[in-house]
């Protein structure tokens, strides 16, 4: 068997091979460093590529080497103290000094890590590897640029490697047997009458000029070019920007949107996102407002669901798309609001969702907030909900609310 090595040298004159075998090798020591980075990270910085680093026990190879104990006899050069056959103690353990975690800076603590560059495709697959939208249903057809081909019978013309062999020689025998039956029955009745020998002769003849193979007989595969289902989703933003949103919290949120962005972009040709925020309004805005305008006031977590719900009947059918939102709100709503808004979704929002995911903000993690109250008491498999305290949260909620379901 031929077994074919790519030994070609990418940009940085490493093995192309080889660095691809690493990432796959060291995939979750990778995606740890690379988690940590991005916590510390600007917004605008999300995507790019970098160094991450790695312990290097992680990365430290299986070796043989003799251990303590075992009989043996020798005599270091510059001994004064000892000869031959003298038995010397035990050291305790950490006592010699030596290379051992007990010896000082000398352990695996003290070892430098183990740098390593990303590349911007790099950095965004170790992110994005195992992250999907849930229910993601290919059903519609709309403008798709993908297109499968459908075997649609034969056709007498075509190209060489289409040729149906088995078709072709089905064809020709029925030719042969066509034109061959009436010359036979006529061959046969003038030997019987004993007719004339050249007219026997000239008989014969015209069955044996009848070919074999006609290029009347060939047949060929056809097939047809058909547009492939395609999945076409929306996605619908909801942020709260209101007093209440210190611009830490906005900072998580936004941290949680941008990834979201990142991720629905790279992995999905046909997604589109709306982008609603509010406050005791909702507006739609576009990519840049929502990111960077300031706004703040009060809040009505209500307004954002009914804009989403009429956005939603003016643009985007059930029927057409898949349908997802994300929020992302400190929980601070008061009133009959709480309760409202969780009626909205349960009972007008989540029957068109695929899915529906709520991060919340809270001022601290055993803190309950009025929001957080009412939507608790949904009981839907398309609505989920988390936390996020800190930087470092961020990302592990992504992965929780959209990590790949297993088959």
């Amino acid at each position: 068997m031929s077994m074919i090595i790519d030994r070609r040298l990418n940009d940085r004159n490493k093995n192309a091979t080889n660095r691809q075998r690493f990432i796959k090798r060291y995939k979750a020591q990778l995606r740890r460093s690379v988690a940590d980075i991005v916590a510390d990270r600007s917004i605008t910085d999300m995507s790019r590529g970098g160094e991450v680093g790695i312990p290097a026990k992680d990365i430290s190879e299986p070796k043989f080497r003799i251990g303590r104990g075992g009989d043996r006899e020798m005599v270091h050069p510059g001994n004064k103290e000892f000869n031959t056959g003298d038995m010397i103690a035990k050291p305790k353990s950490g006592g010699g000094g030596g290379s051992g975690s007990g010896g000082e800076g000398q352990g695996e603590e003290g070892q430098d890590n183990f740098m390593f560059t990303l590349s911007k495709e790099e950095f965004m697959n170790l992110f994005f590897d195992d992250l999907e939208l849930p229910r993601l249903a290919r059903t519609v057809l709309g403008d798709s640029e993908q297109f499968t081909y459908r075997r649609a019978g034969y056709t007498p013309s075509g190209v060489p490697a289409n040729l149906a062999v088995p078709r072709s020689v089905k064809n020709a025998m029925a030719r042969r047997i066509a034109l061959k039956a009436p010359l036979k029955r006529e061959l046969e009745e003038l030997k019987r009458a004993g007719g004339d020998q050249e007219e026997i002769d000239a008989l014969e003849e015209r069955i044996a000029r009848i070919p074999f193979l006609d290029e009347y007989d060939l047949r060929f595969r056809h097939r047809v070019k058909e547009p492939k289902p395609i999945s076409r989703a929306v996605m619908f933003c909801l942020m709260d920007v209101s007093a209440s949103m210190s611009e830490e919290k906005k900072d998580l949120a936004k941290r949680f949107y941008t990834l979201l962005y990142l991720f629905l972009s790279r992995k999905y040709e046909k997604v589109e996102l709306v982008f609603i925020r509010h406050t005791s309004n909702a507006e739609e805005v576009d990519e840049h407002a929502f990111f960077h305008d300031p706004q703040t006031g009060g809040t009505v977590v209500m307004s954002a669901l009914n804009l989403m719900i009429e956005v939603q009947q003016e643009r985007y059918s059930p029927n057409e798309w898949n349908i997802y939102g994300a929020q992302v709100s400190d929980g601070d709503a008061f009133g009959s609001d709480p309760q409202r808004s969780a009626m909205r979704l349960s009972k007008d929002i989540l029957p068109l969702c695929k899915y529906f995911a709520y991060v919340e903000v809270p001022d601290s993690p055993s803190s309950i907030t009025p929001l957080a109250a009412a939507y608790g008491q949904i009981r839907d498999e398309t609505f989920a909900m988390s936390t996020v305290m800190d930087r470092s949260d961020v990302y592990p909620v992504l992965r929780e609310l959209f990590h790949k379901e297993s088959v």
